[in-house]
């Protein structure tokens, strides 16, 4: 059994202004996704160039804010935000949905490639195997956070979050679960799928199915929203709800695609 370290969530403070390690952790993702984006970039059969993927990461980083910000007010806490409308704008205390945030850079990307006169599944297969690593900076920052625990265990890796909230009972520290499914593996998944050219969709396909996989999974040890609970069969989270179609919707894009070869060799 460990014990949560407590970290202090400023990680840096300059006068009044507090820098918190949440918001670290996304810069050092969309630093992590600029960096391999340039790197790629210089692939020549990449439909973006270099400087095109300094406007692809600034207007990613606008609709992840916003849509990360917008999904969970619409899937996790509709009702709180209604009688609070101003609290939509304090992201500083967390709440922030990964499938909103998805949404919000789909449309993003969309408006980019429309621009760049580029298709959006084009965009997308470049764009997804960057993301891998901005995933595991933001569950690294749920981890510092001591938030968004797992259910109780009695495995030796149990981690007691002292939290009122979560009680001294050892949790699953399902946020390192996620960094390793969600950031590790569909990192090396997707990257390694990537690296040489692949039918149109595939690589979006694969990514959306393999999160799809993990997240659904995962959520079979983390603790449910308390303001929402289980949804169904006293075991269905929204989280479960929300990645069962990207998972389907996932495998339907690889079907696709290879189909698609397929019907023109």
């Amino acid at each position: 059994m460990f014990a949560h370290p407590r970290f202090d969530p400023v990680a840096l403070q300059i006068g009044p202004v507090s820098v918190r390690w949440y918001g670290l952790m996304y810069m050092v993702g969309f630093a992590l996704g600029w960096i391999l984006g340039r790197h790629r970039a210089r692939k020549h059969w990449t439909p973006l160039n270099p400087t095109d993927v300094d406007d692809l990461v600034a207007v990613a980083m606008f609709g992840l804010i916003v849509g990360a910000r917008l999904g969970y007010v619409l899937f996790y806490d509709l009702g709180t935000f209604m009688a609070n409308p101003l609290d939509i704008l304090m992201v500083w205390k967390g709440g922030m949905s990964f499938h909103g945030g998805l949404l919000g850079i789909c449309l993003c990307i969309w408006l980019f490639a429309r621009k760049r006169g580029l298709g959006f599944f084009e965009v997308t297969d470049f764009f997804v195997p960057l993301t891998p690593l901005g995933l595991l900076a933001g569950r690294m920052g749920n981890f510092i956070n001591g938030e968004l625990w797992g259910r109780p265990t009695d495995m030796p890796w149990g981690m007691i979050f002292f939290d009122p909230a979560a009680g001294l009972v050892p949790r699953h520290p399902s946020q390192l679960y996620e960094a390793l499914l969600e950031g590790v593996a569909l990192f090396v998944i997707t990257w390694l799928y990537s690296s040489r050219p692949r039918p149109r969709m595939a690589v979006s396909g694969l990514f959306i199915a393999c999160y799809g996989l993990f997240r659904f999974s995962v959520e079979f040890v983390r603790q449910p929203d308390p303001q929402l609970g289980f949804l169904a069969f006293g075991w269905l989270t929204m989280g479960q709800l929300l990645s069962l179609p990207m998972l389907l919707g996932g495998l339907w894009l690889l079907w696709l695609a290879y189909r698609r070869v397929e019907a023109q060799a």
